[in-house]
């Protein structure tokens, strides 16, 4: 009987880290620690903003509040879900809606708590952006471009609540986070591709819904040209080290993935897409470092002096 009882609360456990989709929270944090690091704060050691309390706070408020918005996204998502993603949805549904929404608020309270003890401001920037995920899932994201614009603008905003506390408002910062964006912004649409079955179903008016798949295609052709502006600034313009090498590698992949765009038909055509994309994402988040490398020689010589 306890073995059932313990077997069942792993299993729990295990659901609600798939509706939070744990596996994508720590890359986010690495993310704003790295951007913490080698681009907004070059002037202090790495070991000092590594340290630094209050940016821990911000980063945990943060991820708590990503995980809350994944969890009322899945909330508002449950219906098209289950044709869409099948086999996580029915891992998603043996923790009850109602156990959902319980650590959504709890996760929220948590998280204004957090900021409070940051500042009042901090707490303010985290209760808009608490109410914008909600609102968000409840209405927006049933809207043509307007839900990917905000999709897109939601996941860029943990970054600009570490830009607020730096206070560091160098044009570089905002060509990364323009870059950022516009990849986000694209794989929002790919996603509205892939999932163009359950959207049918329930009603979400995306633009390959209102207006046909190849008409998003074109969209996602001219967001996709639009990154060579903020990738040229980063590049010719300003000083991103031995990052250049991950802009143009990103472009390369960029040419396969549009060939590959006008081919695809199918939900496994655009899923691949859809992974391509967060992979480029992804890879960037540890490219950071190749801003200044030299940051990690010095914050190990810290290290061994300590």
């Amino acid at each position: 009987m306890a073995s059932r009882k313990t077997k069942l609360v792993l299993t729990k456990i295990f659901s609600l880290f798939s509706v939070v989709r744990g596996y994508n929270i720590p890359v986010i944090a690495l993310a704003q620690y790295l951007s913490a690091i080698f681009i907004l704060n070059k002037e202090q050691r790495a070991l000092d903003v590594l340290l630094d309390g209050n940016l821990f706070l911000i980063v945990l408020a943060s991820s708590l509040t990503i995980a809350s918005g994944y969890i009322i996204n899945n909330f508002y998502d449950a219906q098209k879900d289950l044709i869409n993603r099948p086999k996580k949805s029915m891992l998603d549904r043996l923790v009850s809606q109602g156990t959902k929404l319980q650590v959504y608020f709890v996760l929220n309270f948590i998280v204004v708590l957090l900021a409070f003890m940051v500042s009042w401001r901090a707490a303010v920037f985290f209760s808009v952006y608490i109410f914008l995920i909600w609102f968000y899932s409840h209405k927006l994201k049933k809207y043509p471009l307007i839900g990917n614009l905000t999709a897109a603008l939601l996941a860029v905003l943990p970054f600009f609540g570490i830009l607020m506390y730096f206070k560091n408002f160098y044009e570089v910062i905002f060509a990364h986070a323009t870059f950022l964006y516009l990849l986000i912004l694209i794989r929002e649409l790919i996603k509205d591709l892939e999932n163009l079955q359950g959207d049918l179903v329930a009603n979400y008016r995306t633009i390959p819904v209102m207006f046909g798949e190849n008409t998003a295609k074109n969209v996602i052709m001219v967001l996709a040209f639009s990154t060579l502006i903020p990738v040229y600034l980063l590049v010719e313009i300003y000083d991103v080290g031995y990052m250049d090498i991950y802009f143009y590698t990103g472009m390369i992949v960029m040419i396969f993935f549009l060939f590959r765009l006008w081919k695809a038909e199918s939900r496994d055509e655009y899923q691949l897409l859809h992974n391509t994309l967060k992979a480029l994402i992804v890879a960037g988040v540890f490219c950071i470092i190749l801003i200044e490398p030299s940051v990690l020689v010095h914050g190990r010589q810290l290290l061994s002096a300590i």
